[in-house]
């Protein structure tokens, strides 16, 4: 009786020991799947009582010191448009000029995690800004080193235009990706976009 009650805990720390392996395995290679515009309002349906935050992806990876219009460019290639453009979000209520962002991309990470990267000074940065949930936050370090090993695998970064809005400047930019270079150029207010900050 004694071996038998020996054999059944060794049995279930085994099963406990394997499944947390598996569990960290399973989170080795995050999988990222990004929100399309389209599936942007059930997204935030899907997630509207999380607790947002950027705490776990303040650790430095090497994407954190290219510049902003390169990063756009890597995304672009690896992911396909952003999720939200400026011009998307242009027209939704309570929107604010000053505050809008050149893009945005979101993405839920293994089916349960959500993660949202955007640029903070348009084509005049570098690196993104992230926010998360805050339940994962011991998942992020990982997320961002697997995002950035992604980044940085790109060969060929993608074609974009974009509209970028300073406030602090109080002007419209173009920003393009052609070809391996990043070009910013101040413009008028795009058509659809002329609205006050």
């Amino acid at each position: 009786m004694l071996n038998l009650r020996r054999i059944l805990c060794i049995l279930v720390l085994l099963l406990v020991v394997a499944g947390s392996q598996q569990a960290l395995a399973q989170f080795e290679a995050p999988e990222f799947q990004k929100i399309e515009t389209v599936d942007a309002e059930e997204f935030d349906r899907r997630f509207a009582d999380i607790s947002w935050t950027g705490q776990g992806m303040y650790q430095q990876t090497e994407i954190d010191g290219m510049p902003t219009a390169e990063l756009r460019a890597r995304l672009q290639a690896r992911f396909g448009e952003p999720t939200f453009t400026i011009g998307d979000l242009i027209d939704k209520p309570n929107f604010r000029l000053g505050m809008a962002v050149q893009f945005e991309y979101r993405f839920v990470i293994n089916n349960s995690i959500p993660l949202i990267i955007l640029d903070v000074f348009g084509p005049f940065g570098r690196g993104l800004s992230y926010t998360a949930a805050s339940r994962y936050i011991d998942m992020m370090p990982q997320i961002k080193r697997t995002l950035s090993q992604m980044l940085l695998e790109v060969d060929t970064p993608g074609n974009y235009t974009d509209y970028y809005y300073s406030a602090d400047q109080g002007q419209w930019f173009e920003v393009q990706f052609r070809d391996g270079e990043a070009t910013t150029r101040e413009i008028d207010a795009p058509e659809g976009m002329n609205v006050n900050g």
